[in-house]
């Protein structure tokens, strides 16, 4: 059964929350790091991406910049931009977007439970990545940056959180973006107690997003469980942070694909084969956003095409059968040549948050060919984790991101 525990949160002062809330680390690359660092200048990006208050010759995994971001953590909580709660307390942080709105609750996630698989995860991560989060949240002595996690719907806690969303919000802004963060503080102790048992009868959490961040919290965990032979269970380097939302309300978005070249092929040839494949017929781009599972559209020589998969092509298995890989096995690796679309560069991916436009952009500018994809669903990604097995490549896009620095979790002495 899970363990997700209240813990004593680093936040923002009341008045700072909008200045400090930050899109996560990994959506800028460090040229738009910098500038969004200098238009804002409390954002947390100054920490979570310390680069940018560096000369541009300091590279950015150098250890200075690890340093400058814990310094900078500290020197805020110093200052009063961040206070430190004085006891445990589970969160409830709400977004809305286009008038959508899904509502987590902020916590702290066992390392063990990660480790013993009631935590699921459904990518790889690579060593590189794991390597510079594993070194911020060291040096830092604190996790800045919440994993995204999913489980399935608990009354327990809807009641809960219905109940506390009738009080006064401790945060309360939009973004420039437009999505709207409420966050509200859980502290009653009959309320955290509804809440911790309501977990602890889940039998299975999932990692929605941040499966990076995830793999180095636990990595950090282990490290100075080695460092402290003596540990109980109880230090707060055995958690890590989370804010954990219930399926029911959270949306998926599609995650499509671009490619570069069409393998020597004419785009008529190439029309042919994707028509001996598929059902193809020719569209508009009204008509061309997929509507149901099994469906895609091909933007191609600047007309839209709707493409439907045969179902004796669509596999019972719950990754050969999601329609990203319907999509690669049938067409990408064969066709084009594309074997393995986390390594060939001849294959690019686009969030659906760029809509189509976004496709016929990519075509208009390096790319000869767009597929739009309708999105993987929850319970898709459900399935593919509980079979202990891994999802492709870019096959879940999750809007809207949870902002960084509302919520810190520290795990050790900031003066170590």
């Amino acid at each position: 059964m899970a363990v997700i525990r209240p813990f004593c949160a680093i936040r923002p002062a009341r008045e700072k929350a909008a200045e400090i809330a930050a899109l996560p680390y990994d959506v800028y690359n460090r040229r738009e790091a910098k500038e969004e660092v200098l238009k804002h200048p409390e954002s947390f990006l100054k920490i979570d991406r310390a680069e940018t208050q560096l000369a541009d010759t300091v590279d950015t995994y150098d250890s200075q910049v690890y340093r400058k971001a814990h310094d900078t953590l500290w020197e805020m909580v110093k200052n009063g931009s961040f206070v430190t709660e004085e006891k445990r307390c589970y969160y409830i942080y709400e977004l809305t977007m286009n008038g959508r709105s899904q509502t987590g609750i902020a916590a702290c996630a066992s390392i063990d439970d990660y480790e013993k698989g009631v935590i699921k995860k459904h990518e790889n991560t690579r060593a590189e990545k794991e390597k510079d989060r594993i070194n911020h949240v060291s040096i830092c002595n604190a996790q800045t940056g919440p994993i995204f996690l999913a489980y399935r719907s608990s009354p327990m806690i809807n009641e809960v959180v219905e109940k506390v969303k009738k009080e006064e919000a401790l945060y309360d802004f939009t973004a420039e973006d437009g999505i709207r963060h409420q966050v509200w503080v859980i502290s009653q102790e009959n309320q955290i107690e509804t809440v911790e048992k309501a977990f602890a009868g889940i039998g299975e959490i999932y990692i929605a997003d941040g499966h990076h961040r995830a793999a180095s919290a636990v990595r950090v965990g282990q490290m100075r469980r080695k460092e402290h032979p003596g540990y109980t269970g109880e230090e707060e380097f055995n958690y890590f942070l989370s804010v954990l939302f219930p399926d029911e309300q959270l949306m998926i978005m599609d995650y499509n694909r671009v490619v570069k070249d069409l393998n020597g092929l004419t785009e008529e040839a190439f029309l042919e084969k994707v028509s001996e494949i598929f059902q193809v017929e020719k569209t508009d781009a009204a008509g061309a956003k997929p509507e149901q599972k099994g469906r895609f559209s091909m933007y191609l020589k600047g007309a839209w095409y709707r493409c439907a998969m045969k179902p004796e092509d669509i596999p019972d298995d719950p990754v050969e059968g999601l329609d990203v890989s319907v999509l690669q096995n049938r067409l990408l690796a064969p066709v084009l040549g594309i074997k393995d679309p986390k390594t060939d560069n001849r294959i690019d991916f686009v969030g659906g948050i760029r809509g189509l436009e976004g496709l016929e952009e990519r075509c208009k500018t390096d790319c000869v060919a767009a597929f739009a994809m309708f999105p993987t669903s929850i319970q898709e990604l459900f399935a593919v984790a509980d079979a202990g097995l891994l999802m492709p490549p870019k096959s879940t896009w999750f809007e809207p991101k949870l902002r960084s620095g509302l919520f810190i979790h520290a795990i050790g002495n900031p003066n170590t």
